[in-house]
């Protein structure tokens, strides 16, 4: 069935309007100013990635001669790209008039970002110095004018497009000379230049290779030289051959590679740049109409802003917090021992990640541990988890890792870790065809004196200690019989694809978890007609099945009350009559970035709660093997109902969902303090440690 505009979000607005949310951060007086710059970075990595999947996706569905609208929520390809097109450029405006506010507010706290035009003749000697001990020998520079073929952009690198005025040339314009220069990356994009009268001055690599044209191109007598900046997003989708020769590993590091040479699907230009030396530009670079042409700022890859210095300036970041520990579990004992006797919850970043880490360490060196079996789907640069694992393996224990080579921008990183892992001893997996494998899940067995004994955790995020610090989510330590036992069939799955398992606990993609939800809103969907208690509270990334908003719909009409915590897409639209009335939705964004799938179902006074690591989208319920719990320690389910409760109560940082779709904060209302529910939920762990 096709759907209409009156009754859902499309997709790829909805998630325009996420990365607006991401924006307004950026503007926001309660962020520090220097956390403020970095949003804006955020906001530019968002689109970049939007452009090389999402908008990639839509591009490829016009230029097979297809609608798209049966896939695209009852939009046309075509004119689905239009309206992203459109909305990006309003946004990337409102990011460039935000960037002048902050660098005005910066200048205030004595912190300068300076053009090439606005150099002193000291910080001129500095600059010339930097650029020829460390610029001047990693630029690749290109001249345009004679060559044959318009050499391969990288994806979204940045370029400076130079146009050179010859003085034999200036009246006719025919002698002009184009260059293209490749910002390196591996240079800090930001150069911080010497103080000054207690002042920080910081100039932009690009600004200061502008500084610097003149040095390189000391061949040519012109008149005349600029340069303004270009970058293009090519299609990231992977493509992977059936060539039965191949590895699966090698059919992935092929498509990879080919990425670089994939179709481009935006270009982005400096809005200030010569008519001339854009038109050549888009000749020489074939530039489509299915293409998005965005004209930007003086300067793009404002990703790059995620990386601002500090320059000292503490006061001007967000104070980093301390994890903390969970009550009860002492990383100076025996993690296993105490999980025998209770399940344990962390909350992270406000507990500690390293209960995760200390757990495959101790199961590492423990002489009773057997097996440890792991999935993986983003690992840190440095992964202490895989380093435990390898250590694992070197111990004498059986250790198999399930490694998600299709995660998406981690593929590289993934294949280098499964070679060290395959190289260190440690069996690996490569997922199940058809499916990625997004499950976040860990167990080991124990061979105990009454028989072999399982742990485990399962998580609703990667087990990543870097992201941990800045993503929320929740992980369950746990040595429940029937939920481990579950657990063994889904690594069992991994093995024995065609074998179907049933599960008593667990609730998994692809084959049960749509089903299951589905059930559970029935479920709350009779209790209401009955006029018992129904209600049903989610947390969650993003929304887009539409089955499942349909489901929500109907549950709404016979009364469930529904309250909804949806950090990005989300296709349901709230509060309309007769149709979602008994529906609010909030997304909350601040701080960290909210993370965690979180299920609560009211059964009529005994609620059923679950973690998971799935999303309510198409992908993650039947294309995907993904996992969820249910709780049953009593203290973490009080625990769960609280942290919800208190995300819901932020009256600070939630923004609204509505038919307006403009992002308006929840309204506090008189007589009600302020709450700011990241800040708040440290606070509710550091008191439980009191209590």
């Amino acid at each position: 069935m096709v759907k209409t505009k009156n009754e859902y979000i499309n997709r790829e607005i909805s998630w325009l309007h996420f990365n607006a949310r991401v924006l307004q951060e950026s503007r926001d007086k309660n962020v520090p100013l220097i956390d403020r710059l970095r949003f804006l970075g955020i906001f530019s990595n968002n689109l970049d990635e939007f452009f090389k999947v999402r908008y990639a996706t839509v591009k490829r569905i016009v230029e097979a001669g297809k609608s798209g609208k049966s896939v695209l929520g009852g939009e046309k390809a075509q004119d689905l790209l239009e309206e992203i097109t459109k909305i990006v450029i309003a946004q990337q405006t409102r990011s460039l008039e935000i960037f002048k506010e902050i660098d005005r507010e910066l200048r205030q706290e004595n912190i300068f970002i300076i053009k090439e035009t606005e150099v002193s003749e000291s910080q001129a000697e500095f600059i010339r110095d930097y650029f020829f001990k460390k610029v001047n020998q990693e630029l690749m520079t290109i001249i345009l004018n004679d060559l044959a073929e318009f050499p391969l952009l990288k994806d979204t690198a940045a370029y400076l497009a130079v146009k050179i005025v010859m003085k034999n040339g200036v009246a006719s314009g025919k002698h002009n000379r184009y260059a293209l220069i490749e910002i390196p990356k591996g240079i800090d994009r930001f150069v911080v230049l010497p103080k000054e009268d207690g002042k920080d001055y910081i100039i932009i690599l690009d600004d200061l290779i502008r500084f610097c044209l003149d040095s390189v191109f000391t061949m040519f007598d012109f008149e005349s030289i600029s340069a303004h900046m270009i970058k293009i997003t090519r299609d990231a989708e992977l493509d992977i051959d059936n060539d039965l020769s191949k590895s699966f590993i090698e059919k992935i590091s092929s498509s990879v590679e080919h990425r670089k040479i994939s179709d481009p699907v935006r270009f982005v230009y400096d809005k200030g740049i010569h008519k001339d030396t854009l038109q050549f530009l888009k000749d020489k670079m074939d530039i489509t109409d299915t293409d998005s042409v965005i004209p930007g700022g003086r300067y793009h890859n404002r990703r790059d802003y995620m990386g601002f210095p500090s320059l000292g300036r503490f006061d001007l970041m967000y104070d980093k917090i301390d994890p903390l520990p969970v009550k009860g579990f002492s990383m100076q004992g025996s993690l296993l021992n105490m999980i025998a006797h209770k399940d344990y919850m962390i909350y992270a970043p406000y507990h500690t990640f390293s209960y995760v880490t200390k757990f495959l360490r101790e199961a590492a060196l423990d002489p009773l541990v057997r097996t440890i079996k792991i999935t993986i789907y983003r690992l840190a640069n440095d992964s202490q988890i895989a380093h435990a694992l390898v250590n694992a393996a070197k111990n004498g224990k059986q250790v198999t890792v399930q490694i998600e080579l299709q995660a998406r921008f981690d593929e590289q990183n993934n294949i280098e870790y499964a070679n060290y892992l395959q190289a260190e001893g440690v069996n690996l997996i490569f997922g199940v065809p058809g499916l990625k494998v997004h499950s976040k899940i860990c167990m080991i067995e124990r061979e105990e004196e009454e028989g072999l004994k399982r742990y485990g955790f399962i998580s609703t995020g990667n087990f990543n200690e870097s992201t941990a610090k800045i993503y929320t989510d929740y992980t369950l330590f746990t040595a429940h019989e029937g939920i481990l036992k579950d657990m063994s069939k889904v690594f069992e799955f991994f093995e024995t694809n065609y074998k179907i398992n049933k599960y008593k606990h667990l609730i998994v993609s692809p084959h049960y978890t749509r089903s299951t939800f589905i059930k559970l809103i029935e479920k709350e969907i009779r209790n209401a007609k009955l006029g018992k208690e129904a209600y049903i509270k989610i947390k969650m990334n993003s929304l887009t099945s539409y089955d499942m908003v349909d489901k929500l719909y109907e549950a709404s009409r016979a009364g469930v009350k529904i309250q909804m915590i949806v950090r990005g897409i989300n296709c349901l639209i709230p509060g309309v009559e007769g149709m979602s009335e008994n529906i609010e939705a909030i997304s909350v964004v601040d701080k960290f970035l909210e993370h965690p799938r979180l299920f609560i179902f009211g059964n009529d006074g005994d609620p059923k709660i679950y973690i998971s690591s799935a999303d309510w989208m198409t992908r993650n319920l039947d294309f995907r093997v993904e996992v969820g719990c249910p709780i049953y320690d009593p203290d973490i389910r009080q625990e769960l109902l609280d942290t919800f409760e208190i995300s819901w109560r932020d009256n600070l940082k939630a923004r609204v969902f509505s038919a307006k779709q403009d992002n308006a904060y929840k309204k506090r209302p008189k007589n009600v303090a302020e709450l700011r529910s990241q800040f708040e939920l440290y606070f509710y762990y550091q008191d439980k440690l009191k209590s």
